[in-house]
């Protein structure tokens, strides 16, 4: 009897060391082996993206085609202004603060601190880039009060918590919730955040191109602040933290 106990002890401890963090050794990775190519790709294409629409729209005050197609199809919806503010409240910081907080709370619970800063760290770098470094850089306008337009912040704040929200999703420690749910989950996050996008296209503030733009700063930086929490030497001293 003492031996089987032993042996289930002995499984139950190996099964805890293939779904989360084995006692004193590295934080399970964020990124399962099998999504990393794919990864790498997304990431490469949000960055050839981004860097070609800034190129194309350098120290510009209009839009092209379009955009010009695309933001009068939202225009010709007539959603009444109000509606469109308090969807794109949703970008605000206050809001982002408390949905970024919720997911880092949340991996915090299951113990696993890569995902927390993940969603902090990338959500904060993505907003970093594209208001302090992209914005400036680029400096394309709108006509109404000549606002700095590419990227959207707005956009990359959702779509970099979108993305922090699919990679958590992608291999959970636990195997909860179902995939189905887990996909569910993430199609609702990226409706929102495209629903954003289009709010502050009608309020006038971007053109389209501009929330292509911001939605692309959002995942690829959230996608390479992912590849960085996995390197060995930070697994390791997640790890340790985590005990």
């Amino acid at each position: 009897m003492r031996a089987k106990n032993q042996v289930t002890v002995a499984r139950g401890a190996g099964q805890t060391r293939r779904r989360g963090q084995p006692r004193g050794g590295p934080a399970a990775p964020l990124l399962p082996a099998t999504a990393r190519r794919p990864a790498v790709g997304v990431a490469l294409c949000c960055l050839a993206l981004v860097v070609t629409l800034g190129l194309l729209f350098a120290h510009q005050s209009h839009g092209r085609a379009i955009d010009d197609a695309v933001d009068s199809w939202v225009m010709g919806l007539h959603i009444r202004s109000s509606t469109l503010e308090l969807i794109s409240r949703l970008g605000d910081l206050p809001a982002m603060t408390v949905m970024t907080g919720v997911l880092a709370l949340a991996c915090l619970a299951v113990r696993r601190l890569a995902g927390a800063l993940l969603a902090v760290i990338g959500v904060l770098i993505a907003l970093a880039l594209t208001e302090d470094v992209l914005k400036p850089l680029v400096h394309r306008t709108i006509t109404v009060n000549h606002y700095l337009t590419y990227p959207s912040g707005h956009t990359t704040a959702l779509f970099a918590l979108s993305t922090a929200l699919a990679v958590v999703l992608l291999s959970p420690t636990s195997g909860r919730p179902r995939p189905a749910v887990r996909i569910g989950i993430v199609i609702v996050a990226v409706i929102v955040s495209c629903l954003v996008g289009l709010a502050m296209i009608g309020l006038d503030f971007h053109y389209f191109t501009d929330a292509i733009a911001g939605a692309a700063v959002g995942i690829g930086v959230v996608l390479g602040t992912a590849f960085l929490l996995d390197v060995g030497v930070v697994r390791r001293w997640l790890g340790r933290l985590s005990r």
